[in-house]
């Protein structure tokens, strides 16, 4: 059965057309996963650390390709709904193009700053290496990944979103395949891990660039456009709550480490890095899900169906809430296995990870409300609360939290600051849920 956006959504519709876009961020996310794995079983501890020390400042450039997806998903679903298809497909094109020119200057920007960058951190001697190795290889497909970011979000929009879940598979198999042959095979250490994930990058990203560059029977294609400066800045504002969420998350993480090597030094890093690897994976849950129903939101509000607006919001929900359940409870059951999988050979890093874990599972039943009430809000084309929203959970809660908490309570302060951080984004989200309802009648 083909789902279209224009259908009335029960559950069952609604998990069905999300499913792709979930299954895409989550595989998205392990087999972001398999590089720290193969690093630090096969390469070494300090690689290991390195890695996780110089992945915020890559994810911080690739960041955009997820202003452009959803900022400009939410624009042309919306001028989809409103019946401008032609206009929906210059708008498709104009932000492809724009996004892929932005990639480039930032890969040689990044190329320029990444050592500087890392030393004002606090990395140095071989940590600092690592890290400018590992990120300059990266680097290079700094323009893929952004765009890889971009249809993630694009191909729901399209209509297409279970083409974009097999694309996600093909470049993690990609990732996967050539980690263990770089790293584990031809023992190609620090370099061979960065070079299949860069490989995979470009596979996430040219290839739907080349089908959406052909014939195909999606709502989208690429095409000539005109440049339009106003469609370009509500791309930007819309989907500037993804970009800040991400930004935000990424300079977070930079404090957590510094934080961590004041604390713990290069352990309390490499128990964090593991840390953020299931967070991505689970949180990847939460965004699949918002990712999936923005188009949704945003056709329906379009066409002025605020019935089944108010629908989405209720049973959207009623989901989270389940979801947030199911990773709490797989957070705690899972805290040893996953960290003896990257852990394993050192006992005492290994027990410090399972005791963060302890503490940090509990973020995972509030953080998925003030990640999709930020993506409705984006949906809406309501930019400014979105980033508002964003702004705060993802950035200010959390660095008040993280310099605060550790002055009380040690290192258990630093893992307790991010579960503080999302009990407060929830009760902001739902203080802006509250006050925006008449004007979107959801």
């Amino acid at each position: 059965m083909h789902i279209q956006l224009s259908d009335h959504f029960n559950y069952a519709k609604l998990l069905k057309f999300t499913f792709p876009s979930i299954v895409m961020l989550v595989f998205t996310s392990v087999y972001g996963v398999v590089d720290g794995f193969f690093v630090s079983n096969f390469v070494g501890k300090t690689p290991f650390t390195a890695v996780n020390f110089i992945m915020p400042f890559l994810m911080i450039l690739g960041s955009l390709g997820f202003m452009f997806g959803t900022g400009g998903g939410a624009l042309i679903a919306k001028t989809m709904g409103e019946g401008k298809i032609e206009k929906a497909r210059q708008m498709f094109s104009l932000i492809v193009y724009t996004s892929a020119i932005c990639g480039i200057v930032l890969a040689l920007l990044g190329m320029l700053f990444i050592r500087p960058f890392a030393t004002v951190l606090g990395a140095e001697g071989r940590l600092l290496e690592d890290s400018v190795t590992y990120g300059r290889i990266i680097l290079l497909a700094i323009p893929a990944y952004i765009l890889q970011y971009e249809f993630q979000c694009l191909f729901a929009t399209a209509g297409k979103p279970t083409l974009g879940l097999y694309v996600t598979i093909a470049a993690g198999l990609t990732n996967m395949i050539l980690d263990a042959l770089f790293v584990a095979v031809f023992s190609w250490g620090l370099e061979g891990a960065a070079a299949a994930t860069a490989i995979s990058q470009c596979v996430g990203g040219i290839v739907p660039l080349v089908y959406f560059a052909c014939p195909n029977n999606s709502l989208l294609r690429l095409g000539r456009t005109e440049f339009d400066k106003k469609s370009l800045i509500k791309t930007c504002v819309n989907g500037s709550s993804e970009l800040m969420s991400n930004i935000s998350m990424s300079v977070v993480s930079m404090l957590y480490n510094v934080q961590l090597l004041k604390y713990a030094g290069e352990d309390g890093v490499a128990a964090y890095g593991i840390l953020m690897y299931v967070s991505l994976v689970f949180q990847a849950v939460f965004i699949g899900y918002s990712v999936g129903t923005a188009p949704i939101v945003s056709y329906q509000y379009g066409a002025g169906n605020h019935r089944e607006l108010k629908g989405l919001l209720k049973k959207s929900f009623v989901l989270v809430g389940v979801f947030a359940v199911i990773m709490f409870a797989a957070a705690l059951a899972l805290a040893r296995p996953l960290s003896f999988l990257f852990v394993g050979y050192d006992e005492e890093l290994l027990e410090l990870t399972v005791h963060a874990f302890s503490i940090f599972s509990f973020s995972f039943l509030f953080s998925g409300f003030a990640i999709f009430g930020s993506s409705f809000f984006t949906a809406l084309n309501d930019g400014v609360t979105s980033a508002a929203i964003s702004f705060l959970r993802t950035l200010l809660f959390q660095i008040a939290a993280v310099l605060i908490f550790p002055l009380l309570w040690g290192v258990d302060g630093i893992w307790i600051s991010v579960v503080a951080a999302e009990v407060m984004a929830v009760i902001v989200t739902a203080f802006f849920l509250q006050i925006k309802r008449k004007k979107y009648h959801y």
